[in-house]
């Protein structure tokens, strides 16, 4: 579980494709507290850390994550979204993050409101969003500014733009996009007793 609140930025320092599998080496600062068989989210995608080396971790992607994440648009050099799972005895901050990544999302439009930035974004799919309702897009908490049919916009606070890889994305730009996990349920539910 976690919790949509970034706790730094980490570089993708080696990708090495294995049969269907991708293997992918992160740098961070944390690394001398990690442990083998840990979860991390990576731009909100839960992974477990299967080796530690002295400069950086090594996490591997299925092919089921790698058809629904952004992982396939990545390369070396590029920055990812971390955050280590949360400790029950620790404040939830942002909002209940699974790190199991429903779609990625396509970057529409970024608007600087000269304080904030209001970034736009579209998907396909059956998912919802609703106004003030929580996101996670690359695994930032965030809550909908506005909400349409197959697209919605957030607003980023500058501390937010700083710290995450947000700064680095570019219009058309590929993203990870997990809805809430309370309106999915209640679309589940809805969609049964139609």
């Amino acid at each position: 579980m976690f919790t949509g609140i970034v706790e730094e930025t980490g570089k993708i320092v080696n990708m090495e494709k294995k049969d269907e599998n991708l293997s992918i080496s992160i740098s961070a600062s944390f690394i001398d507290e990690l442990k083998i068989d840990q979860s991390i989210a990576h731009n909100g995608t839960c992974l477990t850390v299967i080796d530690i080396n002295q400069d950086f971790y090594t996490v591997t992607a299925i092919a089921e994550t790698l058809k629904k994440t952004n992982f396939a648009y990545l390369n070396v050099g590029d920055c990812i979204n971390l955050e280590r799972c949360v400790k029950v005895s620790d404040r939830l901050d942002g909002h209940m993050v699974q790190g199991h990544v429903d779609q990625v999302g396509e970057l529409k439009s970024i608007e600087n409101q000269k304080g904030s930035f209001l970034l736009t974004f579209i998907y396909d799919g059956k998912h919802i969003t609703v106004e003030k309702g929580s996101i996670a897009v690359n695994g930032v908490s965030l809550t909908v500014v506005d909400s349409k049919d197959n697209e919605f916009s957030v607003a980023i606070i500058p501390y937010t733009w700083d710290n995450t890889n947000f700064r680095f994305l570019k219009i058309g730009d590929k993203v990870n996009l997990e809805f809430d996990i309370i309106g999915k349920y209640l679309q589940k539910l809805h969609s049964l007793y139609k």
